[in-house]
């Protein structure tokens, strides 16, 4: 599929974002960062840096509206939480 901007804004006006107003962020997905303080004498082909970022060959791109994020905290069930896996079931009998 040949992809091009005109698809891009299409489709954002599909969603019936504002880019004008709207906070929209772009963000890379599927990377990774190196959070292992290596010694001097490491081994480049297996490890990187401390911080080092390394793209997968699968990234992709996220495309973010922030203003039309809802920021509400969930709310606590207006029941009694009694979940039915926990209760005591009677075991099959086998003959």
């Amino acid at each position: 599929m040949d992809f091009s901007q005109d698809d891009l804004w299409n489709q954002i006006a599909t969603l019936g974002w504002d880019v004008r107003h709207d906070n929209i962020v772009i963000e890379i997905g599927g990377t990774v960062v190196s959070g292992i303080h290596q010694g001097k004498e490491y081994n480049k082909k297996w490890a990187t840096q401390y911080g080092t970022r390394k793209y997968n060959k699968d990234a992709f791109i996220v495309i973010k509206n922030l203003s039309r994020t809802p920021f509400a905290s969930s709310l606590p069930m207006d029941r009694e939480h009694n979940p039915h896996h926990l209760k005591d079931a009677k075991p099959e009998t086998t003959v």
